[in-house]
């Protein structure tokens, strides 16, 4: 079956299948699902983006949303979100139209790149139980685990080889990639050549946390193939119900309001870090005296340990009518509990030119920012630092 294409925020669709693929798709909460009867269910996108595939003995329904930013500015803004200072021209996703193949495809081509100067290897901590001394004995370990028997001797040592945090992340990308339906018969040949090149490498557990690594001059030519494998590793995931109806889902999805909003509050308080005063994301405040409303603004600026700034990124295009009432009114409640008499909202589209509400029963001006995402990397991180000089002359001026 044809994959089911739709679009972020775009157009329904009506699709035929069975309730266990219809309750599958909608725990994936890549898209909306709404029963029709007689097997037909509404799938409505939002606003998460990426791809889910269900397998079941009978049959597999595969959906993908696509972004409305583009596939290589999506990749940019995760890429950003996880390293400060990424950039998309790291990787070259070429003409792609669906995310993760792109992003499968990618990985094949970096990780390949990356490996072709050899495998990169490193020193790792061992701590073993070993017939002969050899680095550091352990004795309280001995004592604990050997129960003071002379062998074996439990010892700590340093080893150089290949199984490191790099390769580990790496060879679980490539892994996890092999699994993406409708790969290239060229993508899955680079993924397997790479798995064969990190022969020996410990595979890392199902679900757990990715190893640390540190970028370095030793290991810069794994970067953007590190990088890569990083997201899926984080945003891909198969699962198996494991009884009777034998589903499994194979998902790819990213929350597209929390990687702008994200996106936003790093990159401001970025911008700002080099003025007075100090930037605080997601700053946890109250609205009453008794603290039982609590709020948090995605970046607050303050001087001398005074609030000066309020600002919310909000993932949401200007309608014809104007930005969501909803939106104003939560920026009224920061600015009074901040004290403030100005609060930004900034958003995923609109006029070029800010759109000011004057409150004046509050004395409170809120003025919401449209940011244009479209443009290079360098192009949107400059609106960035333009769109923050603005926000802190304003708080200058109230």
């Amino acid at each position: 079956m044809e994959p089911i294409r739709l679009q972020e925020n775009g157009p329904s669709f009506d699709a035929r299948f069975d309730d266990t693929v219809a309750a599958a798709l909608l725990s994936s909460r890549l898209v909306g699902v709404e029963p029709r009867g007689n097997g037909w269910f509404t799938l409505i996108p939002g606003a998460r983006v990426g791809m889910v595939r269900i397998e079941t003995g009978s049959r597999s329904v595969e959906v993908r949303v696509q972004p409305k930013v583009g596939i290589a500015r999506l990749l940019f803004l995760l890429g950003y979100l996880a390293d400060p200072g990424w950039q998309d021209e790291d990787i070259d996703i070429g003409d792609a139209e669906d995310l993760l193949p792109a992003v499968i495809d990618a990985l094949g081509r970096a990780a390949t790149l990356a490996l072709r100067p050899g495998v990169l290897q490193g020193y790792r901590t061992v701590e073993e139980a070993l017939p002969v001394v050899r680095g550091r004995l352990l004795m309280g370990a001995q004592m604990t685990r050997q129960f003071g028997l002379p062998l074996p001797v439990e010892v700590r040592y340093d080893e150089y080889d290949a199984d490191i945090a790099e390769n580990q992340i790496l060879l679980a990308a490539c892994h996890l990639g092999l699994s993406v339906p409708r790969l290239r018969d060229d993508t899955r040949v680079q993924l397997l050549h790479v798995m064969s090149r990190l022969d020996g490498v410990s595979s890392l557990p199902r679900r757990a946390l990715l190893p640390p690594w540190r970028p370095s001059r030793l290991n810069r030519r794994y970067d953007g193939a590190l990088r890569l494998a990083e997201l899926i590793l984080r945003h891909a995931s198969i699962e198996e119900t494991g009884n009777a109806d034998d589903v499994t889902t194979a998902g790819f999805v990213v929350s597209m309001w929390k990687v702008f909003e994200d996106f936003v509050t790093i990159t401001l308080a970025e911008a700002m870090s080099g003025t007075p005063g100090t930037t605080h994301p997601q700053f946890a405040i109250n609205l009453d005296q008794d603290r039982l409303v609590r709020m948090c603004p995605d970046l607050v600026h303050q001087r001398h340990g005074e609030p000066v700034l309020v600002v919310d990124a909000k993932y949401k295009a200007e309608r014809h009518a104007g930005y969501p009432n909803a939106d104003a009114y939560q920026m009224l409640a920061y600015c009074t509990a901040l004290r403030l008499d100005r609060g930004h909202l900034i958003y995923a589209q609109g006029n070029e030119r800010p759109r000011v509400y004057d409150i004046e029963a509050a004395g409170v001006l809120i003025t919401a920012h449209a940011l244009d995402l479209s443009g290079t990397p360098a192009e949107l991180l400059h609106r960035i630092r333009n769109l923050a000089t603005e926000l802190l002359a304003s708080a200058v001026q109230g």
